[in-house]
């Protein structure tokens, strides 16, 4: 079940994305992820598997310039994680299709993201979920 993030999701949150932002700490995380769910520009999505949360997806609207993109806002692709024994069952695509659907809703047409230039399993991953690369600054984007 995927389902948007709320005040009692925040700490569940933050200890699954302290594993993927290990330069903050859970308190830091928690504290930004509940003001960022209060927020009209960003949107939080949690994947529970047996009433456990398993992975989340964190997206926002971005009226600057995106690589690679002609219009804004543009939904933005902020960050995915899905715990190591959950992967590779479909389960972030699903998370990128509900941030998707929130930025297609909030009037955008298209949806971005991007990755370091050496991290190849977020590249894989980004390519694997419909994302055409941009640039070599590795900068995505895709229709919606």
């Amino acid at each position: 079940m995927i389902k948007t993030a709320t005040h009692a999701d925040c700490k569940a949150l933050a200890e699954m994305a302290v594993q993927m932002w290990s330069e903050s700490s859970v308190a830091e995380l928690e504290s930004d992820f509940c003001e960022i769910i209060n927020s009209n520009t960003y949107a939080c999505f949690i994947k529970y598997s047996d009433n456990l949360p398993i992975g989340f997806a964190k997206c926002s609207l971005r009226n600057d310039y995106v690589e690679g993109t002609s219009t804004s806002p543009v939904g933005y692709l902020e960050g995915v994680f899905i715990s190591k024994e959950y992967r590779n069952k479909g389960y972030g695509k699903e998370l990128v299709s509900a941030c998707e659907k929130w930025a297609k809703d909030m009037g955008c047409s298209e949806f971005a993201s991007d990755c370091e230039l050496t991290n190849t399993d977020s590249l894989k991953f980004h390519l694997s979920t419909g994302f055409s690369e941009e640039n070599r600054i590795i900068c995505f984007r895709k229709d919606i």
